[in-house]
């Protein structure tokens, strides 16, 4: 530990007591320059853009809005017809326990399958198009059909 330059008690409490008087100084001149600002100084406002700006917006450049169209709820759901058949490659399959794994050509995810979602007899390496379901663990390949070019 570093010795004081000096071991004079009273020089000690001297250069405590300047400490102390500096730092209510600088407590002084921050309250002191945060207090002459204005509440008009604290506004912002936002423009038609979102934006935060500190001028007021123009009143004479106003829209007018047809309340009517504003939808309060959850718009409906358009139904659309998508297809959601995709194309993979057999990468396991077990005559035997009746399950394999699909790898997706797009995605490379793997899903499960069993041999009831199948349409047409697969075996591995063969390229098939099928469509997911959700099972107990995750995403299943269901509607299996080998794929015809």
């Amino acid at each position: 530990m570093a010795r004081p330059a000096s071991f004079n008690k009273r020089e000690l409490e001297q250069r405590k007591e300047s400490k102390r008087r500096k730092k209510q100084q600088k407590k002084g001149d921050r309250k002191s320059s945060t207090g002459s600002r204005s509440f008009e100084d604290m506004i912002a406002y936002v423009d038609e853009n979102g934006l935060i700006v500190d001028s007021p917006p123009d009143i004479t450049q106003k829209n007018e809005i047809d309340a009517t169209t504003i939808e309060v709820s959850v718009p409906k759901k358009v139904e659309t017809q998508e297809d959601l058949t995709l194309k993979g490659r057999v990468e396991y399959f077990s005559a035997s326990k009746g399950y394999g794994f699909i790898k997706d050509l797009d995605s490379a995810e793997k899903y499960f399958f069993h041999i009831n979602n199948a349409l047409d007899p697969v075996a591995e390496h063969n390229i098939v198009t099928f469509e997911l379901i959700r099972g107990n663990k995750g995403m299943n390949a269901a509607n299996i059909k080998l794929f015809k070019q």
